[in-house]
C-alpha cells in the first residue's frame, strides 16, 4: 500500500479527512522550502502537494504564477525540486509528496526519465495537469511500475464517460477542481461541488480531493464535510508572499492551525 492510500486509510478509519496544502518549491526561497514542508506537516497537513516551477502554468492564478517567476528567478528546475524532496526525506519518511506540474518539463528529460528520478527522491504521487488521458498511457504504466500514483483532475465539466477514462488511469486519489477557472478563484459553489463529487463517488472508489476554491477555513470545513481531502493552495502561496524571513514559518503555522480545526470539525 502506498503512502498516499496508507493516509487515507487511516484517515477513514477515524473518520477524518485529509488536508493538503500546496507551496510552490523555491518560493519564496529556495533555502525555505524544506522547512516550510516541515511546518506544514507539524502543524497538520497529511499529505504535501509540491509545485514544479513553471514559465507558463496554465491553471493557476495570479498568485501562484508569481510564485513560480519568483522561484524560478532563484533557478529552480526540476533537478533542485527532486533535490528538495530528498532533503525533507531525511528527517520525514511518512508524509506523501505530491509533486503538480506541467508536461513541458517532463517531456524535456523524458518520461521514464522522469518517473526514475521522482522515484530516487521518494516521491508519492504526481499531478500533470495538462497531460490528457487519452495520449498519457505510457506515462501513467512507467509510474505505476515504480509505485508512484498518477493522479488527475476532473472539472466541472469533465462528462461523466471522460471521468471513467480518467479514473482507470487514476490511483490514489482523483483531485476534484471545485470551479471553473484557475486556482485562487473566490466563487465556490459548495452545493454544486457536493453534487459533482457524489456522481464521482458512483464511477469509482478512490478518494476524492476537492481544491482551487478553498480560501479561508469556512471553504476548508464546507469542503470536507463532502470531500476525502481538502486542497488548499491560493491561500497558503498568498501568505507566503505576504510574510518575511522572520515570519514566514509563524504565519504558515498559523495558518495551517486555523485550517486543519476546520476540517476537523467537519461532519461527514
Amino acid at each position: 500500500m502506498s503512502r498516499i492510500q496508507t493516509v487515507f486509510s487511516v484517515l477513514k478509519s477515524q473518520g477524518k479527512v485529509a488536508l493538503v496544502p500546496y507551496i510552490t518549491a523555491g518560493d519564496p526561497h529556495p533555502n525555505h522550502t524544506v522547512n516550510l514542508m516541515h511546518t506544514l506537516v507539524a502543524h497538520g497537513a497529511d499529505m504535501i502537494e509540491l509545485g514544479i516551477p513553471f514559465s507558463d502554468p496554465m491553471a493557476d492564478g495570479p498568485v501562484i504564477q508569481r510564485a513560480s517567476e519568483r522561484a524560478l528567478a532563484h533557478k529552480v528546475g526540476l533537478s533542485k525540486v527532486f533535490e528538495m524532496v530528498k532533503s525533507f526525506r531525511q528527517a520525514d519518511q511518512k508524509t506523501p509528496i505530491i509533486l503538480m506540474g506541467y508536461a513541458n518539463p517532463i517531456e524535456a528529460i523524458g518520461y521514464l526519465a522522469f518517473a526514475e528520478r521522482a522515484k530516487a527522491a521518494d516521491v508519492d504521487g504526481v499531478i500533470t495537469v495538462d497531460y490528457p488521458p487519452e495520449e498519457c498511457g505510457d506515462y501513467v504504466k512507467a509510474l505505476r511500475a515504480l509505485d508512484i500514483d498518477p493522479v488527475f483532475l476532473l472539472s466541472p465539466t469533465t462528462e461523466p464517460s471522460r471521468v471513467d477514462l480518467i479514473i482507470k488511469q487514476a490511483s490514489g486519489f482523483v483531485y476534484y477542481v471545485s470551479l471553473k477557472g484557475v486556482t485562487g478563484a473566490k466563487n465556490l459553489d459548495i452545493v454544486e461541488v457536493s453534487q459533482r463529487v457524489a456522481s464521482i463517488r458512483k464511477q469509482t472508489d478512490l478518494p476524492v480531493g476537492v481544491g482551487f476554491g478553498v480560501r479561508d477555513a469556512a471553504t476548508a470545513k464546507a469542503t470536507a464535510e463532502i470531500a476525502d481531502a481538502v486542497v488548499v493552495g491560493s491561500r497558503m502561496v498568498l501568505t507566503i508572499e505576504g510574510s518575511t524571513d522572520a515570519n514566514l514559518l509563524s504565519n504558515v503555522a498559523a495558518l495551517m492551525d486555523e485550517l486543519k480545526a476546520a476540517v476537523d470539525a467537519s461532519k461527514k
